[in-house]
């Protein structure tokens, strides 16, 4: 239905997948009738039990390196919703309601609407893409992701020519989401990209990770993922996607502008005032590794930022 307009991991922090299942179904047993098939039909290849995607490459964007486990990649997260221990998203969202649930696309398009999730999705080829994820504080992952180019839902709404920017809004419900209820950032959390990095193929809408839905801590039921960029630009359970003729406002950049730049592209060569951006840790590994430029993604993104001060422009 469309409706028009309107660094190492603890053996305690990992909770056991049949455990995450168990709470996924008593939530989708609670919700609408109706959603568990949909859910079905957008996911009926599930890799429930498997411990490690099969390494290789398969997709012109994939990555050959060897996918973290499901474990790691569901235990380990950044979402300040939630907490903002690295434990605090598995094991606090078990409340957090992604179904039913809406979209809202408006601002400078041809064809503003709400959209059902399903709705919303049901258009687009879902694809499987391995790609390799970076955060700001220096550990890594390679995961599997499942979703559409968010270019595919540009074309669909038809932007004029005033949309320069995209802005993003998380969900904003303190009840499900204990972090909010804590002044950490200002909510709710918003993100924002410029036009020619949100038509760009590698930026996905994401609804599934291993080949599975969205668990709650990864951002269910739909996120961003810009994989040259560093995580906290993926912005996670999105309720509303607005184009917009400025560059709008993020919430990192918000809370420290010193710190957190608009682009927040992949730099090993600009440190964080509080510490080093040259290496990373995989997760997973014991010794780091050298950090790639736009996270090993320059070849197809570094042509975005041609004689941009990337210094200046962080």
């Amino acid at each position: 239905m469309l409706i028009k307009n309107h660094d190492d991991i603890r053996s305690s922090e990992i909770t056991p997948e049949n455990l995450y299942y168990s709470r996924r179904e008593f939530m989708r047993a609670a919700s609408v009738a109706g959603i568990g098939l949909a859910t079905e039909a957008l996911f009926p290849h599930r890799l429930v039990g498997q411990e490690r995607w099969p390494r290789g490459k398969e997709g012109l964007y994939d990555t050959d390196e060897e996918v973290n486990t499901f474990k790691e990649i569901t235990t380990y997260n950044n979402f300040y919703e939630f907490g903002t221990d690295k434990s605090d998203p598995s094991e606090y969202s078990g409340d957090f309601k992604p179904r039913p649930w809406t979209v809202k696309v408006d601002g400078a398009v041809r064809k503003p609407a709400v959209y059902h999730l399903e709705d919303l999705v049901k258009p687009f080829k879902l694809e499987d893409r391995i790609y390799r994820m970076r955060c700001v504080e220096g550990w890594s992952m390679v995961i599997p992701w499942r979703g559409f180019p968010l270019a595919d839902l540009i074309r669909k709404v038809e932007p004029t020519s005033k949309a320069k920017f995209i802005a993003f809004e998380t969900v904003y419900r303190p009840a499900e989401m204990p972090g909010q209820r804590r002044s950490v950032l200002q909510w709710p959390y918003v993100e924002g990209l410029r036009m020619d990095e949100a038509i760009h193929p590698l930026t996905l809408l994401v609804v599934g990770l291993y080949g599975k839905e969205l668990l709650n801590q990864n951002g269910a039921p739909i996120r961003l993922v810009v994989p040259w960029k560093y995580g906290f630009k993926g912005i996670k359970s999105i309720v509303k996607i607005s184009f917009v003729e400025q560059q709008p406002p993020t919430s990192w950049n918000i809370y420290a502008p010193n710190e957190y730049g608009f682009y927040s592209n992949v730099n090993p060569e600009v440190d964080h005032p509080r510490w080093s951006q040259k290496t990373e840790r995989r997760i997973g590994e014991f010794f780091k590794r050298k950090t790639l430029m736009f996270n090993g993604y320059a070849d197809q993104v570094a042509h975005l930022y041609a004689g941009m001060d990337l210094r200046k422009y962080f």
